[in-house]
């Protein structure tokens, strides 16, 4: 805390400055000023937060510099210490805003009490300052909280007192608009949620410093509503504001902008059209600043794997293949990023039709070796996370999927693993042979087990589940049939056509029409 002694006798304010130690109380003398009129020049820049004076000094007086200290700066602390006691004297100093008032003669203990009393009395003004900001602050941004979520409209006292709240968003009709912007940064990068509010609160204020504006916290992120010149939108210089602030956080910001308005009355589409840019952040976390009215030409990538991805990802997760599941995974996303249709409601339904393919892959495993316990369905799918760390999450479940399946395959006989396999390799043209190598059998032996096992001959039984293959492919996917012979290892289609009907009575093309 900052003392500035003013004395025109060279040996007081020599000796005050000097001979009582400040420091160890906590203050910082600056250098002391010779006349009032010295002091007045100073105190602008050098802001002293408590000011000892003499009273008669050549040209101003203390307490007529008191009186306009007191009235410029009248936070400032004023103790007189003069080598007059005089009644008078110390009534007019009371007068002119003086909290103390000292003698020359007093002791250095005496003179530090004072300025200790001084301090505290600051500290407690500052305290009750910040606190009553703080409340206001609250009261504040509840009643904007409130008009933000309403589902009406704001009525025009309602609008009148958002102005008397906030009139650095007062709009001139046709010369400005107001704005609302989200904005982000990555949340596991500052390791818990007290940091987070921390760095948006940090972040807010900044902005606010920057830009006519207002902020909110804002489930995990923080609404910024910004006045702007309708010539331009304000983007240049909301941009270069988030920009600067990124570069003092040291962190990467993510900004989605809503639809600009010209009125309070618009004040809900403004914030909602920002929460829709703002669903953008990951699938175009590459970029800082997203505009709403740049995101409705995108028409959406499609929502169903193919059945060649299903194919992959059946592959990778009968073999436990996390490295190879996760290097999938990624390359999926990739294609998603660079997919200039994306939208965030069609990559959550494309990813979840991964997440099903998975699961309905699972339930294959298990009819086909006839296992018996209940599948669990796994965790239910936190759509949030899957919206904002998609890797993580579809490799979380995926992983639960692989871990069921190895439960479930292991301590079962050669025959279930023979059935196993064959399920999982309908595309091919699977030998006897080949079958009985993967369970390590004899083939004439393993031929007498399976018929034993299954009640079927090996050729029987494939073709038959080759068979129940292309039914649910039929009637679940819109698959051409010839592309559902092909996935059931059959190049020829009349033969394929042959078969079919001879194990289900129809054609192809008629099982499909009834389904």
């Amino acid at each position: 805390m900052k003392v500035l002694i003013v004395d025109d006798e060279v040996i007081i304010r020599t000796g005050l400055s000097t001979v009582i130690n400040w420091e160890d109380s906590g203050f910082t003398v600056l250098e002391p000023a010779a006349s009032a009129e010295e002091a007045l020049l100073r105190i602008p820049t050098e802001r002293p937060e408590i000011i000892f004076t003499d009273i008669q000094m050549t040209g101003k007086s203390g307490l007529e510099m008191a009186h306009e200290v007191k009235k410029e700066y009248p936070d400032t602390e004023m103790i007189i210490i003069s080598g007059y006691d005089e009644f008078a004297y110390a009534q007019q100093a009371l007068r002119e805003g003086v909290s103390d008032y000292l003698l020359k003669t007093s002791r250095p203990d005496e003179i530090i009490g004072a300025a200790l009393r001084a301090k505290e009395r600051l500290e407690q003004r500052r305290y009750e300052g910040e606190q009553g900001r703080a409340n206001e602050t609250v009261v504040n941004r509840s009643f904007l909280r409130k008009m933000i979520t309403s589902s009406s409209h704001p009525n025009e006292p309602t609008i009148t007192e958002l102005w008397n709240r906030y009139p650095n968003l007062r709009v001139i009709k046709g010369k400005q608009l107001l704005q609302a912007w989200i904005i982000s940064t990555q949340i596991e990068e500052l390791g818990d949620t007290g940091k987070a509010e921390a760095l948006y609160g940090t972040l807010g204020e900044m902005l606010t410093e920057l830009l006519p504006c207002e902020w909110l916290p804002w489930n995990e992120s923080l609404l910024l509503l910004v006045r702007v010149d309708a010539e331009n939108n304000g983007w240049d210089a909301v941009e270069w504001a988030v920009q600067k602030a990124g570069q003092v956080l040291n962190c990467q910001i993510f900004a989605a902008c809503g639809r600009s308005i010209e009125s309070a009355h618009q004040l809900r589409e403004a914030v909602d059209t920002a929460v829709q840019a703002n669903s953008y952040a990951w699938l175009l976390s590459h970029e800082m600043i997203v505009r709403y009215e740049e995101l409705g030409e995108r028409k959406g990538l499609r929502v169903v794997c193919t059945l060649e991805e299903e194919v992959t990802l059946s592959s990778l997760l009968r073999a436990g293949s996390t490295d190879g599941l996760q290097v999938e995974i990624r390359n999926i996303i990739e294609r998603i990023k660079q997919d200039g249709q994306a939208t965030p409601s069609s990559v959550q339904a494309y990813l979840n039709s991964l997440l099903i393919a998975g699961h309905r892959w699972l339930e294959r495993a298990a009819s086909s070796i006839g296992y018996s316990n209940l599948l669990t369905n796994g965790e239910e799918v936190d759509k949030v996370e899957l919206a904002k760390r998609p890797e993580q999450t579809l490799m979380h479940h995926f992983e639960s999927m692989m871990k069921q399946y190895g439960l479930m395959v292991s301590g079962i006989s050669p025959v279930q693993r023979a059935v196993a396999y064959i399920h999982d390799h309908l595309d091919q043209s699977l030998s006897l042979s080949q079958v009985a190598k993967h369970v390590h059998m004899n083939p004439n032996y393993f031929s007498e087990v399976f018929k034993r096992e299954t009640g079927q001959n090996y050729i029987e039984f494939v073709t038959q589940a080759k068979m129940r293959k292309a039914m649910s492919l039929l009637s679940e996917t819109p698959a051409k049939i010839s592309e559902v012979a092909n996935q059931i290892g059959y190049e020829d289609i009349k033969h394929f056509n042959r078969l079919f009907k001879k194990f289900t009575g129809q054609t192809p093309s008629e099982y499909r029409g009834k389904s």
